[in-house]
């Protein structure tokens, strides 16, 4: 075990956790989040349940109102 296993394991667990992603920046002492961000990266789990919170998109029952416009498709095809 080195000292940056354990910062690494408590970034990590601590993004799983929910805490934001600047504030762990500051208590690891990074300059740039680009650093920070990396620990998101590493961990599969907190994005599987990230996506797992998003819903699919609605279909529309309609087309959008440009899509029905004819005269304002037939000039965009012009340009």
């Amino acid at each position: 075990m080195t000292p940056h296993s354990f910062r690494h394991a408590t970034a990590v667990h601590l993004i799983s956790a929910g805490v934001d992603v600047t504030v762990i920046r500051s208590w690891l002492g990074h300059v740039s989040l680009d650093t920070t961000n990396h620990y998101a990266r590493a961990n599969l789990d907190t994005k599987r349940k990230a996506l797992e919170r998003v819903s699919p998109p609605e279909t529309a029952r309609h087309p959008p109102s440009w899509k029905r416009e004819t005269s304002l498709l037939a000039w965009l095809d012009t340009l």
